[in-house]
């Protein structure tokens, strides 16, 4: 009887880690305000696109800066409360779901930033954005995966999702037949079932195509049906997990 050799333990792909370095080389070339910038909500197919924008204080300790999508909602609420505490500064902005539909959602997103930004005090001389470019006259450097390379865009990404998440919550009041306070209004099996059975709201994105889907019986979103987004929503960002960023 032959006895096979044992599997291969499988390769662990190294995750990125979640540091200061993008921060003290801004300092080291001279900035002193370094801002971190992030946003949430980019796939839901219901409410705003929220960013956040924080400069964090090098001299205050602030332990457990991630991606927000990978903490779990309590220690993101801790976190949340942790970096407004001891920040330098923070702002929230948002642009809603009529202004994805109108501009799509990548400006949106980056409009959303802006205003963020723009609300600052004291106002950022840098920028450390996640894989965009802000329309803020400063330097500026976007990462790629940046909420879980850069501390300064992870504290940006937790305040933006815990803010959101709060605003589904009371949302979830007004409209309880889609579940959004759990689903948070991304694209989850419940949310496109309660589509189809409820119809949309005048707050859904009816730029996203299971809106669109859910909408053919109402006159007047059948513009919609129409036209043919520019670019299409869905190719400018792949398909995000209910309750994800």
């Amino acid at each position: 009887m032959s006895i096979g050799l044992p599997p291969k333990p499988k390769r662990r792909i190294p995750q990125p880690r979640c540091i200061s370095r993008y921060e003290r080389e801004a300092r080291e070339q001279g900035h002193r305000l370094v801002a971190g910038v992030d946003e949430v909500g980019r796939g839901a197919l219901f409410g705003p696109v929220v960013a956040a924008a924080v400069i964090l204080d090098p001299d205050k300790s602030l332990r457990g800066l991630n991606d927000s999508k990978v903490l779990e909602a309590e220690v993101r609420e801790r976190l949340a409360a942790e970096i407004k505490c001891k920040s330098i500064a923070w702002a929230v902005g948002a642009a809603d779901a009529f202004e994805v539909d109108q501009i799509n959602i990548l400006q949106a997103s980056r409009l959303a930033m802006r205003r963020a930004v723009e609300r600052l005090l004291p106002a950022p001389d840098f920028l450390l954005v996640d894989a965009v470019i802000v329309d803020w006259p400063v330097a500026q450097l976007p990462l790629i995966d940046g909420d879980a390379r850069c501390r300064a865009i992870a504290a940006a990404s937790i305040v933006a999702k815990v803010y959101r998440d709060a605003c589904l919550d009371r949302w979830h009041e007004v409209f309880p037949q889609y579940n959004l306070a759990s689903n948070k209004g991304y694209s989850t099996p419940d949310h496109r079932r309660a589509l189809l059975e409820f119809g949309p709201t005048a707050l859904h994105r009816f730029s996203y195509e299971p809106v669109r889907l859910a909408n053919s019986g109402i006159l007047w979103w059948k513009n919609y049906l129409e036209l043919e987004p520019e670019p299409a929503q869905g190719c400018l960002f792949a398909d995000e997990p209910g309750g994800g960023q």
